[in-house]
């Protein structure tokens, strides 16, 4: 499978692309091909047309990056686009220390962390420590968007 992402012959879905993040011990951002976090200016700047994003093809579950340097500061900003009746497979747990802070823009999200379950609406935000295996649902008919900041700490 990964000789095929890597000639371009198979797109991955978003579970078994986490999984080839987490075998490089790289995170899906650096994977996708985020920008590299310079720190030699003042301002990094990333336009919304040029932001790196994920698709799965069996889904249409999409990642959009939108920090302007993933990684600075030990955090990076992604928005998710879940569309109606879609659900993520359960990802593998990340090293021991990561969080997740996310935010609902709109619709319903249920996030499953570690045999527990969360339902979110717009506006509900949520904290975990994504070191369990997680997933998300969309279980109505209408899409969902979320916005999730995902801290690295050591």
């Amino acid at each position: 499978m990964l000789s095929k992402v890597e000639r371009g012959e198979k797109s991955p879905t978003i579970g078994v692309a986490s999984r080839i993040a987490h075998a490089l011990d790289a995170s899906l951002s650096d994977l996708v091909g985020a920008p590299a976090g310079a720190a030699s200016g003042v301002a990094i700047v990333m336009r919304k047309d040029d932001r790196p994003i994920f698709r799965d093809p069996e889904t249409g579950f999409e990642r959009h990056i939108v920090s302007a340097a993933p990684g600075a500061g030990g955090s990076e900003m992604v928005v998710h686009h879940l569309p109606a009746q879609v659900s993520t497979v359960l990802m593998p747990a990340y090293p021991p220390g990561t969080e997740k802070q996310l935010v609902v823009l709109a619709g319903t999200v249920t996030v499953a962390i570690g045999g527990i379950t969360e339902t979110l609406n717009a506006g509900d935000s949520l904290f975990f420590q994504a070191d369990a295996e997680h997933g998300f649902a969309n279980s109505t008919n209408a899409p969902c968007e979320y916005l999730m900041v995902i801290s690295h700490r050591t």
